[in-house]
């Protein structure tokens, strides 16, 4: 009896490993499917939306421009219902290896070095509370699609769609244009041969699909469907919002990078990806002050302008992370990033002059109607094959019209609000130059290739 006795602490502490091994796995607890509604269809009129989803504003060369494009996270590759393991058990960095548990609650990474990773990459705070493990695995930034009886690890077709790229090729025997089923929000019957989908009305309705839900069709001169799609996407700013490749707001932005191209003797590159971008609501709300202060003045809208004569231009920028690449939605953490400051915190003018040290037209923001001049500005501190350029919204109110160098300037000339640098004299080709932090805010995000 003394013997057997000497055995029963080794034998409990047997078990308690194998039970903590179990835990920590992911294999000895029974996980509650996580309660995510579904993304709002509801498409009855809201009030006027905010500027960012505005989608009316003049052009030079084409109509409106907003959009973004198919980005993928490498790690969202396959199905839950092929895998051992569900993807809500596994590390949100690697998404290879089961989440950690301390025996109290389950950690969103396997281990400190992909926090760590995880929080280099993309400023991500470390904490079962800061995963955003209810948005979609690919974009990251939209909450997870619920169709009523389970959520799925996307929020959308397009998303599923752009982080597992062999689905395009699973179907290519079928004689159809590569997909198993209409991509239209809902549909499942099978697509048309050349199509990638059943019918000319879902392929227009998926050609005008709220830019945050990508579910129901957004609203007459708004990105969004309804106002809690507003109100969600402007929570969660700033972010930047991927336009689908098939989406009308894209092809309005690739039309304007296109048409805009006029360098002579280089060939425009092709247009990847289109982002939104959303802006707190504070940044939204001083820019909206300066425009009706600027409009009260000019009385443009009279003229038959847009409201503080506000157009679209513009701004190439230093880029020292993969921020657009495919995969790439999180702002990163260095000071020394232009593009994910601007996008953030929108232009200071502050900062004029540590880049160039000059400027023809003294220390404003520069901006121009050209995309291959704005180009010329554009540069990686990054390994990509792609480049990164911002569509802004400037308001531009009256312009003084110069063809001359003035690099005394610290702000517009009397009775002007901005300076039209045309093309002729010292300049090849047009610049738009503000001097007020709020005429200007960053729109899209368009990533293309190299020239």
């Amino acid at each position: 009896m003394s013997s057997m006795a000497s055995h029963i602490p080794m034998a409990l502490s047997f078990l308690s490993s194998v039970a903590s091994g179990l835990q920590a796995s992911g294999l000895g607890t029974h996980k509650q499917p996580q309660n995510s509604s579904a993304p709002s269809s509801h498409s009855a009129p809201a009030p006027p939306a905010p500027l960012q989803n505005s989608t009316n504003l003049p052009t030079p060369g084409s109509s409106s421009a907003s959009t973004y494009a198919a980005q993928a996270s490498g790690g969202a590759a396959g199905s839950a219902s092929s895998t051992i393991v569900s993807t809500a058990t596994m590390c949100i960095q690697c998404h290879t290896k089961p989440r950690y548990s301390d025996g109290t609650k389950t950690h969103p990474y396997c281990s400190k070095t992909c926090a760590i990773k995880i929080k280099a990459n993309s400023g991500v705070k470390t904490g079962s509370g800061n995963a955003n493990s209810g948005n979609c695995d690919f974009c990251h930034n939209r909450p997870k699609f619920n169709d009523g009886t389970k959520t799925h690890d996307f929020c959308s077709k397009a998303c599923a769609r752009n982080a597992n790229p062999q689905r395009k090729q699973s179907s290519a025997t079928s004689g159809t244009s590569g997909q198993s089923q209409c991509q239209a929000p809902g549909c499942t019957n099978p697509p048309h041969p050349s199509s990638d989908y059943c019918s000319l009305a879902h392929k227009t309705m998926s050609e005008n699909l709220c830019l945050m839900c990508l579910q129901a069709p957004k609203m007459a001169n708004s990105h969004f469907c309804s106002q809690t799609c507003i109100d969600d996407a402007e929570k969660k700013g700033p972010m930047i919002l991927e336009v689908p490749v098939g989406h009308s707001t894209f092809k309005s932005v690739g039309d304007q990078f296109k048409a805009s191209w006029r360098h002579a003797g280089s060939t425009c590159p092709a247009v990847r990806r289109v982002y939104k971008i959303i802006m707190p609501p504070g940044k939204l709300a001083s820019y909206e002050a300066y425009r009706t202060a600027v409009e009260a003045k000019g009385q443009f809208v009279a003229q038959g302008r847009s409201a503080g004569n506000e157009n679209r231009r513009w701004h190439g920028t230093r880029r020292t992370c993969n921020l657009g690449d495919k995969g790439h939605t999180q702002f990163c953490g260095t000071t020394t990033c232009s593009l994910c400051s601007i996008i953030r915190n929108s232009f200071d003018i502050t900062l004029w002059g540590k880049k160039t040290g000059w400027g023809r037209f003294g220390k404003g923001i520069y901006t121009s109607s050209t995309s291959s001049k704005s180009n010329d500005y554009s540069h990686n501190d990054c390994k990509s094959n792609l480049k990164a350029i911002l569509l802004n919204k400037v308001i531009v109110g009256k312009g003084c019209k110069m063809l001359q160098d003035n690099t005394s300037l610290t702000s517009a000339p009397a009775g002007f609000d901005s300076v039209l640098a045309e093309k002729g004299g010292s300049l090849n080709y047009d610049e738009l130059v503000i001097y007020n932090n709020e005429a200007i805010r960053p729109s899209f995000l368009v990533v293309y290739d190299e020239p």
